[in-house]
């Protein structure tokens, strides 16, 4: 299962994803289900660090990505449409999926 962790800051603001793990759903390579977690994340680093303009903080390794934006970038309006669009994306996968992705919902 790919278990993706959603955080938000003390003011509710996305801050932060982090996942991990392989979904299951078909042998490595050719999982869809982990392979549209991964385009969802990888398109948020992306377009946070090349849209918005920010730096991002990650790392990107086999069965795991984690990516965080400044405190100082959150209210920007990019940054805030890019992150909730991906978490969004990402609930809705999770949603289809439910035996294969698991959102967990995180405060700072």
């Amino acid at each position: 299962m790919v278990s993706v962790h959603i955080r938000r800051d003390g003011r509710e603001r996305l801050s932060s994803f982090f996942a991990s793990g392989h979904a299951g759903w078909a042998d490595d390579g050719e999982d869809v289900v982990c392979a549209a977690v991964s385009t969802i994340l990888q398109s948020a680093w992306l377009g946070l660090s090349e849209v918005a303009g920010i730096d991002v903080a990650g790392v990107r390794e086999k069965g795991e990505l984690r990516l965080q934006w400044p405190e100082a970038s959150r209210d920007d309006a990019a940054v805030c449409a890019i992150a909730a669009t991906a978490a969004r994306s990402l609930e809705r996968i999770a949603a289809q999926y439910p035996t294969h992705v698991a959102i967990v919902h995180e405060r700072e």
